[in-house]
């Protein structure tokens, strides 16, 4: 692409992937025409209760969806291609170009969520060169990182080139041979880089990441002292170590029985791809198990960040149904907990132990590599392409802070890079790089059914629901504004100093008192009687009351039906009937979802 003159900047915005872990999304915009890299999810907090992944905020896209010219993606890790299908239900992408692995891993997500002809997916190799629109052209670099298949991108703009690495590692003897292409980076480095893009993640600690490599004859020690059946969890996607795990099984007689989805699907998109060896006779299906000896057998399985649904975490709390722990069995927890994790991890360690396994786990181990950089890879990275501008990516604030200091000690100046935030818009010119405004860049969490957004409120709720529990008060007024019968109350999941009778009495009181003195205000006749004024009247009345009466906060489901006006004539005969069970679950299912 030849390099012309800018006169506009070029505008880089990032939706995910900054002060986090997770979702990274990256907008380039240049003029009127937008380019995407990668789009990924994030994994919900213990607080997200009933949420299944979590998405940037896409508000930017949506408002210029008429920009898009197309997406260029990594690797195929979860946290840079899982959202790419949500964003497909309400945009329409083009084209997306990335590794073949990924696209592979890709497709089968779109095809599920039924998105795979709102875009075309096309597969790129090392050095292969690919245009977007009129202003961006890119090229595929291929470096080294825990998942097969990785590239750095270099974007020529007409701004100047801006190399984005990705996720990366420095690893000189990756496990598929496939070595990371210094020599193209070097080239982009003598004709000028304009921008860098880098991994943060590991900017804290010094050194080099290890090499994958390294971990085999830690895992071959672990595998030669296992007596009996052997348990393996790792990262699914984390195809090299699959490799290395699969011909150790081979090496000492196991069979390789699979444990989840993802890992299963990765296995196979890998095999076929060519990126995992092994022979077809190597597995065994999970029901003929029984008739290996547990000495041969291997359960390679999901669950090493101890996932609620994970084969691996239901098994620890005996709940799977064909595989049960045995005093004796070697579980190998070959990954590190992500941050947030740390809790799960060790509590799905703790249930293994007491059923008897012998868990091996922990950095001491050597059973486990980063597939990230450290300081050392870092600087080889600015030493090689030599950015005259720089940007630290994908890592929590502290992380983007210290990758800035060690590129100010590779001699870019402070004035020369940003630490910038998720929605924050970028202004790169020829000679000058700031942050000259901000657009939405919350997050969306999708429901556990994966069939609904959850909104801001349905959250509070269902925090409130699991925090202070829920009270529900069933009242019915007639049209002279008197309560009909005793107002029935329902308390779940709440702790109160205050007795159920106590607590009765006092919302009884409360109604007669507000429906005698705001009566006259929404009753202007008998038949034009505003209801819905009331209610809320009423309802804010007794959460008030509730606030002050309980040291919690308990969410309030409040009752009250109101005759309109083909009921009208049948107010006398109203009754209020026992709130039933059907009614009960109804509710609570309400305000649940």
């Amino acid at each position: 692409m030849a390099r012309t003159k800018s006169s506009s900047p070029l505008k880089i915005i990032p939706l995910g992937g900054l002060h986090e872990i997770g979702k990274n999304t990256c907008v380039f915009e240049y003029d009127d025409e937008i380019i995407l890299l990668d789009g990924g999810l994030a994994f919900p907090t213990d607080g997200m209760h009933g949420v299944n992944i979590v998405l940037p905020d896409a508000t930017y896209l949506y408002e210029n969806r008429h920009k898009i010219k197309g997406m260029i993606v990594t690797h195929g890790h979860e946290d840079h291609i899982g959202g790419i299908p949500f964003h497909l239900k309400n945009l329409e992408i083009p084209v997306i170009y990335g590794p073949r692995l990924a696209m592979a891993l890709l497709y089968c997500k779109l095809e599920e969520a039924g998105v795979q002809n709102r875009t075309e997916l096309r597969t790129v190799r090392p050095r292969d060169l690919v245009k977007l629109g009129n202003y961006f052209s890119v090229e595929y670099i291929r470096n080294t990182h825990s998942m097969a298949d990785s590239f750095t991108v270099a974007i020529t703009t007409p701004v100047g080139v801006v190399i984005h690495t990705g996720d990366f590692k420095i690893d000189h003897t990756p496990v598929d041979g496939e070595k990371f292409d210094f020599q193209k980076l070097a080239e982009y480095g003598e004709k000028g880089v304009h921008c860098l893009i880098s991994d943060s993640t590991n900017s804290e600690v010094p050194g080099l990441t290890p090499s994958e490599s390294s971990v085999a004859p830690n895992l071959d020690r672990v595998f030669s002292e296992a007596p009996r059946r052997l348990m393996v969890t790792t990262f699914a996607s984390s195809v090299h170590r699959l490799q290395i795990i699969l011909e150790l099984a081979k090496k000492h007689g196991r069979l390789v029985a699979i444990l989840g989805r993802s890992m299963l699907n990765v296995i196979a998109h890998a095999r076929h791809l060519g990126y995992i060896k092994c022979e077809d006779s190597l597995f065994v299906p999970l029901n003929a198990l029984r008739h290996v000896p547990e000495e041969k057998q291997l359960i390679l399985t999901t669950g090493s960040q101890g996932e609620p649904m994970s084969a691996l975490t239901r098994i620890a709390k005996g709940e799977h149904r064909q595989i049960k722990i045995r005093k004796g069995d070697t579980v190998v927890f070959s990954a590190n907990p992500i941050p947030g994790n740390t809790i799960a991890v060790v509590n799905t360690i703790d249930k293994l132990m007491m059923l008897g396994a012998n868990v091996v786990y922990g950095k001491d181990k050597g059973i486990h590599v980063s597939g990230h950089g450290c300081q050392e890879d870092q600087k080889l990275m600015l030493a090689l392409t030599r950015p005259k501008f720089f940007i630290p990516f994908h890592g929590e604030h502290r992380m983007l802070i210290k990758h800035s200091l060690t590129a100010q000690s590779m001699g870019v100046p402070p004035e020369n890079m940003v630490v910038i935030e998720n929605g924050d818009v970028v202004e790169l010119t020829e000679n000058s790089i700031c942050v000259v405004d901000k657009v939405a860049s919350g997050i969306e969490l999708v429901d556990s059914s994966r069939s609904g957004m959850v909104e801001d409120n349905i959250l509070k709720e269902r925090q409130q629901l699991a925090e202070d529990g829920v009270v529900t008060v069933a009242l019915a007024v007639s049209s002279d504004g008197t309560l009909i019968g005793k107002p029935e109350l329902h308390l779940r999941g709440v702790v109160s100093s205050v007795e159920k009778a106590q607590l009765q009495e006092l919302v009884v009181r409360i109604l007669d008192k507000n429906l005698s003195h705001y009566w006259p205000e929404y009753a202007k006749s008998k038949t034009e009687i505003d209801w819905a004024g009331l209610k809320n009247e009423l309802e804010c009345s007794i959460q008030r009351m509730l606030r002050r009466e309980m040291q919690g906060q308990p969410l309030l489901v409040f009752l009250m039906p109101t005759p309109d006006a083909e009921t009208a004539a049948e107010e006398e005969e109203v009754t209020v009937k026992p709130v039933g069970r059907r009614r009960r679950r109804s509710t609570a299912a309400k305000v649940a979802s």
